[in-house]
């Protein structure tokens, strides 16, 4: 490679490829609020543009970038707006978003702290200010992972680790062939996320049990199968279709007489611990014993920022430590001996400049009006006359339009019109499009914008 190529792609291009990268980011982060939520159809059929041979020769970075947005930004989903409602997606705060530049800029590996002394320090402070937020048993180790599916999984083969150890068998030398059985308890609208890691860890679908669920989609607890100290219960903090909560009080109460493990998927549910409006929904979820949860759903950090917190530390270190002589362990917490990760990036940067800029009160604030902000979908929609399936008791709304051809329709042309983006689920038999309000930018201007398209468009199909 001659003198300019190497140029281009070291440091002698790297300021002036910042500056082109940022001048292109505010130029979209500025736009964002009013552009098409669901990309046109032209846009994504534009990306065909990218299908081309590995180029032999290196291009110029600002030729890299500009096709890169003028291609690319057309078809994102702005999810980073105010009328993205699809999934539980938090757009990210600005701190968070200017934090997620600066550390890209830094390009630290997370793994060990000698290999970046504030990339350990930022993720230590993190995972003790989360504990404190949510109310955790004090002394609770974690670690930070990709999303709630990697942080089910680290919890699970945790689980599995220390409740095979108190039968007299070690997993990590030994593995599971031959191991005593462990039975696995879950409600019976599980997320898929947890029946994932679950299948990760080797816990096959025979030795799943499922506890049957109210209309809300909460646990029955008095349908509990007798538990033991081989029990691993997963139980969920808010139900990803209705926001319901299982009766963590009651369950994790039996499970400790019986010496069972409790795992928590609260991905996005647990945060509601710190508002004093919805803090009753999470009683009981700190008796648990392991803790999954999702930092870019409602603190609105970038993506991908997922939490794992292990009320026993060692057993969780006993799970995911690695073994290699130039790898060991100093004597302060080591990142990559928390989680399946090894080489990774500083995902604590963005969280800490998420949570220190928000502070209790900005969570509490944000949790608070995206609740409100559900409300004003749910009374809305009723007013319009159609129906409302579940009790929005947080930020999650189902809505039906009729039979399931009508609703299916109806998110269609919704998602067509670009006006706001909704999905489609399944709730107990019917069909519904699913409201999840979970982002710092959504304003109630953002709401009533939606629901006259959501209105306009039920109409035009007929309902």
């Amino acid at each position: 490679m001659g003198a300019t190529g190497r140029e281009r792609v070291s440091g002698g291009g790297k300021t002036e490829a910042l500056s082109l990268a940022a001048e292109r980011a505010l130029r979209y982060v500025g736009g964002v609020r009013e552009r098409r939520v669901a990309p046109a159809a032209s846009a994504v059929e534009a990306l065909r543009a990218f299908r081309e041979p590995l180029p032999e020769r290196p291009t110029d970075p600002a030729e890299v970038l500009a096709m890169l947005d003028e291609v690319g930004s057309p078809a994102t989903v702005a999810s980073a707006g105010g009328r993205y409602f699809g999934f539980v997606i938090g757009g990210a705060v600005p701190a968070s978003l200017g934090a997620n530049w600066l550390a890209g800029a830094w390009d630290q590996d997370a793994a060990l702290r000698a290999m970046s002394p504030v990339a350990a320090e930022l993720e230590e402070v993190v995972l003790e200010w989360v504990c404190e937020a949510l109310g955790l048993p004090e002394g609770c180790e974690g670690g930070l992972v990709t999303c709630a599916t990697m942080a089910n999984f680290t919890a699970l083969a945790t689980a599995r680790c220390a409740l095979l150890r108190k039968a007299g068998w070690d997993v990590v030398d030994d593995g599971m062939f031959g191991a005593p059985p462990i039975e696995v308890v879950v409600g019976a609208d599980v997320h898929a996320s947890v029946l994932k890691a679950l299948s990760l860890a080797g816990f096959g679908k025979k030795r799943v049990t499922t506890v049957e669920v109210d209309g809300q989609g909460r646990m029955r607890a008095e349908k509990l199968p007798k538990l033991s100290e081989r029990t691993l219960v997963c139980i969920q903090a808010g139900n990803v279709n209705t926001g319901a909560f299982d009766p963590a009080e009651e369950i994790c109460g039996r499970a400790r007489e019986a010496g069972a493990w409790v795992h928590v998927d609260g991905a996005f549910g647990l945060w509601a611990k710190l508002s004093p409006k919805y803090a009753h929904l999470v009683r009981g979820f700190e008796a648990a014993d392991s803790w999954a949860t999702d930092a870019h759903k409602w603190p609105n950090v970038n993506y991908d920022s997922g939490m794992v917190l292990v009320r026993d530390g060692a057993a969780l270190r006993s799970a995911m430590t690695v073994s290699a002589a130039y790898l060991a362990p100093g004597t302060r917490r080591e990142p990559m001996h928390h989680t399946p990760d090894a080489s990774r990036r500083a995902r604590g940067v963005e969280l800490w400049a998420a949570l220190k800029s928000l502070g209790r009160t900005g969570l509490r604030d944000l949790i608070e009006r995206t609740c409100a902000l559900a409300r004003r979908f749910e009374t809305g929609l009723r007013a319009a006359g159609f129906e409302v399936l579940n009790e929005v008791v947080i930020n999650q709304v189902l809505v039906s339009f009729g039979s399931a051809e009508v609703t299916r329709e109806v998110i269609r042309r919704i998602q067509e019109d670009g006006t706001c983006w909704c999905g489609v689920t399944e709730w107990q038999g019917k069909t519904a499009m699913r409201i999840s309000v979970a982002s710092w930018a959504t304003t109630e201007e953002d709401v009533d914008r939606s629901l006259e398209a959501m209105v306009r468009i039920a109409r035009e199909v007929g309902v």
